[in-house]
């Protein structure tokens, strides 16, 4: 061969990998936007409870994604640095047609303060105690964002107020930067703002990762009672956040659902919420009404897909059970009934899109937080989407 002619040819080979290459990229970048008519369950998968990895206590998983080019799945633990400090766990998790063949922890990480220290529990330090609820991971960035609910404790011993967090770190875990927290969403003394754990649980990147969607998990003191057993006007808050500014700009009403079992005994702990969402593009949102009544076994988990398109921005809204001027709700459609499947459903509160089948068919993993308790399971269960 000329070498003229063997120059030309390596110069055409290499601009061909680069393209390739940035081809790739872009399209590992695009988030799926699914038309999901249906899902059906494929199987489920339990992580032994109390299960030791590299010294730490696995269980608290509040949180699950999963990265397209590395196949690995990132996944939060709620631990308020009591167990272990502050971290995420990364893991492959192993799929066939007919459910979750087998879960591998490859690596655990903590998230870490902008110190670069772990991050302390209630009894060291109250005020700086997180509580971390959700997780994504963005491929373009390569970078982690997780949401912490913070706290709020007002009583006549003691008062303690940290605002709820979303947080950028590296696949190590080291903090980068922070996202800025409107004001109706801080932390207060009285019965204005957030409830006490109630506030950041789930989030999802959005618009090709330029745009950040975060759910307030029950209203707003000001925005009206937590749900009840019968079908008021219970609206929260779902958030939208800039990715380059990290700046709050829009957020819209959701309506919870009633709950749909009363406690035992009658007056007993029992709430709904919504603990985790999920981008299917479009402004439209995957989103979990996750519901517990005392008395009863697991949970009561409800599958929607949320329109926000014709949504009103309620930014200005100070209160949605008394606003001062009208405004329209989030449009939602119920896509699956969790207790229609006859098997135990535990406190589901992560999702993601996990690879696709064999079939081409997409998949969607949801995994529970058992609390550390012995009474409850680190559930993941392997849903097909039908579209």
């Amino acid at each position: 061969m000329h070498l003229s002619t063997f120059r030309s040819l390596s110069l055409y080979c290499y601009l061909l990998v680069i393209i390739l290459f940035y081809a790739t990229k872009t399209i590992a970048q695009q988030q799926t936007a699914p038309n999901i008519s249906s899902i059906k369950l494929l199987g489920q998968y339990i992580i032994p409870l109390n299960y030791v990895y590299k010294n730490t206590v696995v269980g608290g998983l509040s949180g699950i994604d999963y990265d397209t080019t590395t196949k690995l799945y990132y996944m939060i633990s709620d631990d308020r640095s009591d167990k272990n400090p502050a971290r995420f766990y990364v893991a492959k998790i192993f799929l066939t047609q007919n459910g979750i063949d087998s879960l591998c922890f490859v690596d655990v990480k903590n998230m870490l303060q902008p110190s670069g220290k772990v991050y302390p529990n209630s009894k060291q330090d109250p005020y700086h105690t997180p509580d971390p609820e959700a997780m994504r991971y963005n491929p373009i960035s390569q970078q982690l964002v997780w949401s912490s609910e913070g706290e709020r404790i007002v009583n006549a011993k003691d008062t303690v107020l940290e605002d709820p967090t979303v947080i950028s770190v590296s696949t190590e875990g080291k903090f980068i930067d922070s996202f800025i927290i409107p004001t109706n969403l801080k932390m207060q003394a009285i019965e204005k703002g957030p409830r006490q754990n109630a506030v950041f649980e789930g989030l999802t990147f959005a618009d090709h990762y330029k745009t950040l969607f975060v759910d307030v998990e029950e209203p707003l003191y000001e925005d009206g009672p937590r749900a009840g057993l019968t079908d008021t006007n219970t609206y929260t808050r779902i958030l939208k956040f800039d990715i380059a500014s990290k700046k709050n700009i829009a957020q819209y009403a959701y309506k919870i659902s009633p709950i749909p079992y009363p406690a035992n005994p009658v007056g007993a702990f029992k709430m709904n919420g919504i603990p985790d969402i999920l981008t299917i593009g479009d402004n439209k949102l995957l989103l979990i009404e996750r519901s517990y009544s005392t008395g009863r076994l697991g949970c009561s988990i409800r599958l929607f897909t949320v329109d926000l398109n014709d949504a009103t921005d309620i930014s200005n809204i100070s209160s949605l059970s008394k606003p001062d001027k009208p405004f329209i709700p989030a449009t939602k459609k119920l896509l699956l009934d969790m207790d229609s499947l006859g098997i135990y459903i535990d406190n589901i509160e992560g999702v993601t899109f996990g690879p696709t089948l064999p079939n081409g068919h997409k998949t969607l993993l949801f995994i529970a937080d058992n609390n550390f308790s012995i009474f409850q399971k680190t559930q993941l269960l392997l849903f097909e989407v039908i579209e």
